[in-house]
């Protein structure tokens, strides 16, 4: 039977003729070295150029190489120079003459820092890339030398082919050959040495159309291959499978097998001649250079074939070479880290008659069946005994140990039970796979069948897919179906299936459609997998270790490079895996958690109950972010030890006190911050107020106090935005609080706002307007003198600022209600009505002005404390030294409850004294006295006007009679306005 062969192109790219090619080791990338004097580098797995050299123009380069270890690239043309490139900088490392003809080929030496090159001028030469000075000349060729290649088994020897129809073989250390190998009736072009196993053989390609294979121990020619109809211009072996390739100028690819020799594939891509081709060891990656273009093609897959049974023994294939591992020595190691890779000693266990494709135990571990060549091989596992056999295109096992099917062909599926064939059918369509597990499934390139093992009855149809592979859970409830974009989770319903075959109703085209129920899609691209349990664990294309539970997929590591599962040992709780090279690794999978997720996921509390304290502490915060997604946040939260993640679902869950616990833990200021909001929300001011203050949440905090009235809370706020240079909280905190309008003007003089200082004091406090005026003009010097000389004090001249004492006379009289915030209660009852403090005042006798004066000194004597408040001018702009203005200034103690939400805001701190040149001062006053009450200066709770209406005050007298009252109905000053016209000119 032919070998199955899977060939896929990776890069098909245009070009001039391509004289060479070469395959990183590590990066996706080929090198190609062209007939016009440029060298590609071409990365095959997302089809672009990665870099372009400008080697020798009208010169062909017809060999280059990847030096990775310098991160170089080594050319030679047809001008004799070898020159060397950085592949990262694109920087020309050296150039030298090193032939007197053109140069054929270049190779690297896989350890030591030599390269090789032979020319037409009949010479090779070793050169040494640390110091680029020649070691060894080689003479014996009498013609042009085409090719080279080191013996990768005594990297001290190398072989080269010649025009001079001999292949010869040569030591670094001597210049002259060891042997010749005759043979060739015309010139050899390309010579490679076999690098699997352990066959002695090396081969090679001329322009008599012929491939030959040389036993270079015994010097003879062991066979010779025939089937080109052009020259053979390049071979090389498969670094893994047993293939021989072989290129020629007829244009095609042949593959012939290593062990049979027998022609298994030809390959025509139509890109005219083949000039080279080269392979990368311990992949199944081929590089082609055409007349056309470059090709990249993968032959084979790169999975290995390897297998484990229940107890921890390895058996894998070295080609035709069996050897058995046991990991039985890690089982209970403490030591194993995860993703280490395992040092286990193997032993030779036998040959294989065909070459091993696919390796598999059965479900008990005492058999093995080996795949390839188009048959199968049943071996006993432990001393590897020839028990079954036959032709096979595919071999899969059933669930039960001692059934399993094979595909013979595309229309014949055989079934066998304890090595006796039970069942023999061919199915309605083509049949291109077969899987294995507790039903036989048979896919076609859009159709997948479940059949039974036992009766060979259809179970299900699926139309529209053709999966990549199946994989069944253990107790065969569930199955996996691979596609090539996604996986589909699926339930097998087996008693629902049984009690329909016991029914002994006919089964229709489709199957039974009760069989299977859809759990979950996975939209990911799985290459290997396997289950524990009700657990699905798979490798991704992006190497990510996952597993799914349910429809909750959680990563348990990100893997260095693509592995592929081999099994789980409960005795060790590790999963194994192996790379292609057969490097195994493990990793910790807890069986309590996957129990534990599994037992959420049917609802069953109680079990998980039971599991949860055999869960180790460092999987707790996983099963928190499980029970989280699955909607049991009180469960997450007691069960999580990461305090950001119990701090995030306290606050979900609104469980302010272990939300404030934590934040006290972590010191975050954001998540105090995070708090505070939530605090606010459900209307705990007091926890509100402490976690901002500790998120030094300054807005929040004048957002807070002004809503609730917080007096005292304001003036702590005050202070903290002065120290903390926040001058805007500050200047807003000083406007609210009773008695403060000083420290707004301090505020801005401080930061250099002189203008609005003055203008400030026009509105608030007119008896500081000179004072203000005088700064002003004094910072205002220093821009422009002229313009400092404008500005008008109201002392200087008085006919510019007409009304001014009015406004003063105001300022006084309304003085003491500025300590008497009313209460909120009040609220309701004060009339909304615009005001004009100038009128007012000018409403009010003499006398009763004077008794309102009197009245004041005497709550200032005995109510509240005389302070010096200094207005401080900095040196801003030049000015030399500070000045203090001190204004005496009454401030009343007051009793503030903040139980009662006492606000910061004083109800004549927004009052507008600006007078207007309308007013007449002339007009007889007739107004009866105001009446004080008697607890006109009683502290009570303030007021906040929360109402969104604004309610402006006439800054300027009308010539209207003003309306007269029998008193003074003092309730109007807590109308206090929101918006102030300072546009007014001096």
């Amino acid at each position: 039977m032919p070998l199955r062969l899977d060939i896929k192109k990776k890069l098909s790219t245009r070009s001039d003729r391509v004289k060479s090619v070469d395959i990183h080791p590590t990066e996706p990338w080929i090198l190609a070295s062209l007939y016009d004097g440029n060298v590609y580098i071409w990365n095959y797995e997302t089809q672009n150029m990665v870099k372009s050299f400008e080697v020798s123009p009208q010169n062909p380069v017809r060999t280059a190489k990847f030096i990775p270890k310098k991160q170089w690239i080594v050319t030679g043309s047809d001008d004799t120079y070898i020159r060397v490139y950085n592949y990262n900088t694109m920087e020309k490392i050296k150039s030298f003459e090193a032939h007197a003809d053109y140069i054929r080929c270049i190779i690297v030496h896989p350890t030591l820092p030599y390269i090789l090159s032979s020319s037409d001028d009949m010479f090779i030469k070793l050169w040494d890339y640390e110091k680029w000075t020649n070691i060894q000349v080689f003479e014996g060729h009498s013609h042009y030398v085409m090719s080279m290649a080191w013996n990768p088994k005594d990297t001290n020897v190398f072989a080269t082919a010649s025009l001079d129809k001999t292949v010869k073989v040569w030591s670094i250390n001597s210049p002259h050959p060891h042997f010749t190998l005759e043979g060739h009736e015309k010139g050899v072009n390309a010579v490679e040495y076999f690098s699997g196993g352990e066959k002695p053989y090396l081969i090679s390609g001329a322009d008599d159309k012929l491939v030959k294979i040389w036993d270079y121990q015994s010097k003879t020619c062991v066979q010779t291959l025939e089937g080109h109809s052009n020259n053979v211009s390049a071979v090389c072996y498969h670094p893994e499978l047993p293939l021989i390739l072989s290129g020629s100028e007829d244009g095609t690819i042949k593959l012939w097998h290593s062990s049979t020799y027998r022609l298994e594939r030809t390959l025509n891509y139509g890109m005219g001649f083949v000039w080279s081709m080269n392979f990368l060891r311990g992949s199944n990656f081929i590089g082609v250079g055409y007349d056309d273009g470059t090709v990249v093609l993968k032959i084979g897959k790169n999975k290995p074939p390897v297998s484990m049974d229940q107890g921890g023994k390895v058996i894998y294939a070295k080609h035709n070479e069996i050897r058995i591992a046991n990991i039985s020595n890690t089982l209970e190691s403490d030591t194993v880290q995860d993703g280490e890779k395992l040092l286990i000693s193997s032993k030779d266990l036998g040959n294989c008659e065909v070459f091993p494709q696919k390796l598999q135990h059965n479900s008990n571990g005492r058999f093995v069946s080996v795949c390839g060549d188009g048959e199968f091989i049943i071996y006993t596992a432990l001393a590897w005994r020839n028990k079954s056999f036959g032709n096979a295109l595919e071999f899969v096992w059933a669930e039960d140990s001692g059934q399993y099917a094979v595909r013979e062909s595309s229309s014949r599926i055989k079934i066998f039970k304890n090595f006796k064939e039970t069942h023999s059918f061919k199915p309605a369509f083509s049949a291109e796979g077969i899987f294995g597990g507790s039903l036989l499934g048979v896919k076609s390139n859009d159709t997948l069948c479940f059949y039974s093992w036992d009766s060979a009855d259809i179970i299900r149809r699926i139309e529209k897919t053709s999966p990549k592979n199946i994989f069944w859970s253990e107790n065969g409830d569930y199955l996996a179906i691979v596609t090539d974009k996604s996986t589909f989770i699926l339930r097998y319903f087996k008693d629902t299936v049984q009690k329909y075959m016991e029914s002994g109703q006919p089964i229709g085209e489709l199957g039974i459609e009760d069989a299977f129920d859809v759990v979950h899609e996975i939209e990911d691209t799985i290459g290997s997998a396997l289950w524990v349990g009700d657990c699905f664990i798979y490798v991704n294309k992006n190497s990510k270790l996952n597993y799914c539970v349910g429809t909750e997929v959680v990563t348990i590591s990100h893997l260095e490079k693509h592995m592929y599962l081999l099994k789980y040992l409960p005795q060790s709780g590790r999963l194994y895996l192996s790379d292609k090279n057969l490097n195994i690794v493990s990793y910790k999978l807890h069986l309590s958690v996957i129990s534990y997720q599994t037992s959420i996921l049917r609802g069953d509390l109680e079990s998980a109950e039971r599991i949860l304290p055999k869960i180790p502490q460092d999987q707790r915060n996983s099963i928190a972010h499980f029970l989280e997604s699955q909607g049991y946040k009180e469960k997450a939260l007691e069960v999580s030890t990461d305090l950001d993640h119990r701090f995030e679902l306290a606050i979900q869950l609104e469980n302010l006190q272990i939300a404030h616990e934590i934040a006290l833990k972590s010191e975050s200021e954001t998540k105090f911050k995070h708090l505070g909001d939530l605090a606010l929300q459900i209307g705990d001011i007091k926890l509100a107020e402490n976690c901002l203050k500790k998120a030094e949440d300054l807005p929040g905090l004048l957002l807070l106090y002004s809503s609730v009235g917080n007096l005292e809370g304001m003036k702590e706020l005050s202070i903290l935005a002065e120290e903390k240079g926040q001058t805007n909280i500050s200047f807003i905190c000083n406007l609210l609080i009773p008695n403060s309008l000083l420290n707004c003007l301090n505020t801005l003089c401080e930061g250099g706002g002189f203008s609005e200082a003055a203008f400030m004091a026009r509105t608030y406090l007119p008896s500081l307007i000179p004072e203000m005026v005088e700064k002003w003009k004094e910072n205002l010097k220093h821009t422009s003198s002229k313009a400092a000389e404008a500005l008008s004090n109201p002392i200087d001249y008085p006919n510019l600022f007409p009304g001014y004492d009015l406004s003063v006379r105001a300022e006084k009289y309304f003085e003491s209600l500025r300590s008497h915030p009313k209460s909120a209660k009040e609220y309701v009852n004060i009339p909304k009505k615009q005001r004009n403090l100038i009128e007012e005042v000018e409403n009010v006798s003499e006398q009763e002005y004077e008794k309102v004066l009197s009245s004041l000194q005497d709550f200032s004597l005995h109510g509240s404390k005389h302070t010096k408040s200094p207005i401080v001018t900095s040196n801003t702009n030049g000015l030399d030294s500070p000045s203090l203005v001190n204004i005496e200034t009454t401030t009343t103690a007051t009793n503030t409850n903040n139980n009662n939400n006492n606000t910061a805001a004083s109800l004549l701190d927004d009052l507008d004294f600006t007078t207007s040149t309308t007013s007449n001062n002339n007009t007889p006053v007739k107004s009866p006295s105001p009446q004080l009450n008697n607890n006109l200066f009683e502290t009570t709770s303030p007021l906040v006007d929360p109402s969104s209406e604004d309610h402006d005050i006439v800054l300027d007298p009308t010539p209207a009679n003003p309306t007269n009252t029998s008193s003074a109905d003092l309730s109007f000053l807590d109308n206090i306005p929101n918006d102030h016209d300072e546009e007014d000119e001096f």
